[in-house]
């Protein structure tokens, strides 16, 4: 385990069964259907290539990315930094994929958003639901797991850029998001991702 890592929440082998039976239930339910599945970046991009193996229907991919954290744990307003044109959109079955479903206003945007391009229907995954952090009405579709109030790192999730490689899912040691991301104590200019610790 990683020396910044206060405990393992879930194993790669408990990830792994968790995203099948994912693939399972939403193979269940869109079946035959062609979806456009619109990943939210940066954290979702591991457990979205895990995921996409699981569905056996034809799929296409779009992006989209949200910034709202100033210095890694602060949340700030948000923007999209790029977002799939109404024609990517329109008439489609859409599936949001993001790695963590916290306060809720980045999923909330998103689905909003399209649904006002005219999305045939709006479903959403997550890998992590965390309650106790939401700010909006929203709940995801399908979820891996649901967790407490905890700053978690690892497949895929960072913390000021670090630790995504990480093949499991962990706490991040209090003293290590206490010193930010400078190791210092000091706020990083640099904005961070509302969907990984909003």
């Amino acid at each position: 385990m990683h020396q910044d890592i206060e405990r393992t929440l879930f194993s790669e082998a408990e990830i792994a069964h968790a995203v099948s039976g994912l693939g399972d239930r939403i193979d269940a339910h869109f079946g035959a259907t062609q979806l456009c599945v619109l990943a939210v970046l940066k954290g979702s991009c591991v457990f979205l290539a895990d995921l996409i193996r699981r569905l056996p229907q034809s799929l296409e991919l779009q992006f989209a990315q949200a910034s709202s954290y100033r210095d890694g744990t602060h949340s700030g307003e948000l923007e999209f930094s790029f977002f799939p044109s109404e024609a990517d959109l329109v008439g489609r079955d859409i599936l949001i994929v993001d790695d963590i479903l916290d306060t809720g206003r980045t999923m909330a945007r998103i689905v909003a958003r399209c649904e006002d391009a005219g999305a045939s229907s709006v479903r959403t995954c997550v890998l992590l639901d965390k309650p106790a952090r939401r700010q909006v009405e929203m709940d995801a579709d399908w979820k891996a797991f649901k967790i407490e109030d905890l700053f978690v790192v690892g497949y895929g999730l960072d913390f000021a850029g670090r630790y995504r490689n990480l093949p499991y899912i962990g706490c991040l040691r209090a003293e290590i998001v206490a010193a930010g991301p400078d190791g210092h104590g000091t706020p990083h200019a640099s904005p961070g991702e509302e969907t990984a610790h909003a």
